[in-house]
């Protein structure tokens, strides 16, 4: 490029690839989580989180605007690894019974709430609900749309006869979903149960005899 006869050299910033943009969204995140499992949702400020990470304040926030949207991106980013497992077994045809779709669950959330893990964040995240407008309605809306996939589960169960008719299948939905959410619970807190346990308690719960329901 010239300007009145002279040559001058403007440099060029260089590109950045997707793989590597994704290689600092994961580091920014794996940061925001240690900190969030050390001090809390509440205590951790931005400042831990550039301290962690090694990354400075703008190239974080390059990413993440706010501590608000790393909570937001950690939630969807675990919601979405228990959906990989659960949705497959209940769109299936016809949809897996319950004791299996148990058994790939329950490990799951084990998987997700060792220490360390993701899901150890929940009970704080649930607690937002009560305590914080903006990110509670975030919290509501991902249980909200989690507790839908039980109840669709339950209603394809109906459907295809693996409950007897007449079954309240949003009832039995959400009764499923607040036993997940118990194993949850129990897995975090007291952290002396399996899910070994989970699938035997739920094996031995008694059960209607469908074919006597149908009759």
């Amino acid at each position: 490029m010239s300007r009145n006869g002279r040559s001058f050299y403007i440099p060029l910033m260089p590109k950045v690839s997707a793989a590597h943009r994704e290689r600092r969204r994961r580091q920014i995140l794996d940061a925001a989580l240690a900190c969030f499992l050390r001090k809390g949702l509440h205590e951790t400020s931005m400042q831990d989180i550039f301290g962690e990470s090694g990354l400075s304040a703008g190239a974080v926030y390059r990413y993440f605007p706010s501590k608000d949207e790393l909570i937001k991106a950690i939630t969807a980013e675990t919601s979405a690894a228990m959906n990989a497992t659960f949705v497959p077994l209940i769109t299936q045809d016809p949809p897996a019974p319950l004791p299996a779709v148990i058994a790939a669950i329950g490990p799951r959330i084990a998987e997700l709430a060792r220490e360390g893990g993701p899901l150890r964040l929940a009970p704080q995240a649930w607690a937002l609900v009560l305590s914080e407008p903006g990110l509670g309605d975030h919290a509501r809306e991902t249980m909200a749309m989690l507790r839908d996939l039980w109840i669709a589960y339950a209603a394809r169960l109906a459907e295809t006869g693996a409950l007897p008719p007449g079954t309240d299948h949003v009832a039995v939905g959400k009764t499923m979903f607040a036993l997940m959410h118990g194993f949850l619970l129990q897995t975090v807190v007291l952290g002396d149960i399996t899910p070994d346990e989970l699938a035997t308690g739920v094996g031995a719960l008694p059960r209607p005899d469908l074919r006597a329901a149908r009759g």
